[in-house]
């Protein structure tokens, strides 16, 4: 019997892990923010960004790709070394709806070394998918790889276009709400970052926020409960509401689905 046991076990399939969940924004009331940048190949802008957090005493979450680690990786050990939270963005960045999941091991797996060996720390498990694609596949996956937190955003800067800085500050005041997860970038395409940042930093401090990484901000907050659902053909959003026992609006605010009429075939869905 014991034997036999033994046999069929080395059949078994791996267990898989439970798909990573994701969080755009802190489930709280409190009044705080958490500052994100996404790091591409050529950073420019991260001395800058470094200098005004230092100064204004703000810890933020730095989302790294390995080719701007490879690029200009004595400015990765300063994000490290100045007590930022790092997470994963990738090696490539690189749709990950686009490629196979043996590539975005491969993407997240030398992101992960290159990080470790400049820095001493690890990336995990935080991720935060290029260009915010991502769906039941990616989750998995990243899942699988010890990304357990798929870090989206509240408030999207659009920095990357080479906005003014007061363009860039009116767009996170308009926005800001409590548990906030901002969206900026340091590399040179967003020009109006460095500048706005102090500004944006100052007005949010005198409307009573404080500043939190995201491992505290999920520590004080609960984050999106993880059950995900991939929205099928004939599929309404008070259909999926009625089968997971929760409110359409619950499912439209943890989605930020603004027209619950609106649902798409493949949309994956947080359910509350």
């Amino acid at each position: 019997m014991t034997l036999l046991l033994g046999f069929l076990m080395s059949f078994a399939l791996p267990v898989s892990a439970a798909p990573s969940q994701v969080v755009s924004k802190g489930n709280t009331t409190e009044k705080v923010v958490a500052l994100t940048f996404d790091d591409g190949a050529d950073g420019a802008n991260i001395s800058r960004i470094l200098q005004t957090l230092s100064t204004d005493n703000v810890k933020a979450t730095f989302f790294l790709t390995g080719s701007g680690a490879a690029n200009h990786g004595q400015k990765i050990r300063n994000i490290a070394s100045q007590g930022h939270q790092i997470g994963n963005h990738s090696y490539t960045h690189s749709y990950f709806t686009q490629i196979s999941a043996a590539q975005m091991r491969n993407e997240l797996q030398r992101t992960e070394t290159l990080i470790q060996q400049l820095t001493g720390r690890t990336t995990k498990p935080y991720f935060r998918p290029p260009y915010g694609a991502y769906n039941s596949s990616v989750l998995q996956t990243v899942g699988d790889a010890g990304y357990t937190r798929t870090i989206m955003w509240t408030i999207d800067t659009i920095d990357w276009r080479g906005d003014s800085a007061t363009t860039i500050v009116n767009r996170v005041m308009s926005r800001i709400t409590p548990g906030a997860i901002i969206l900026m970038h340091t590399g040179a395409g967003a020009s109006g970052t460095p500048s706005a940042l102090p500004t944006i930093i100052t007005r949010l401090k005198s409307m009573g926020y404080r500043f939190v990484t995201i491992s505290q901000m999920l520590n004080l907050s609960s984050a999106p409960s993880g059950q995900v659902y991939t929205v099928r053909a004939g599929d309404t959003l008070y259909s999926i509401a009625r089968r997971y026992g929760v409110t359409v609006q619950r499912i439209a605010s943890a989605n930020r689905i603004t027209n619950p009429n609106l649902i798409r075939v493949g949309q994956v869905l947080i359910i509350p």
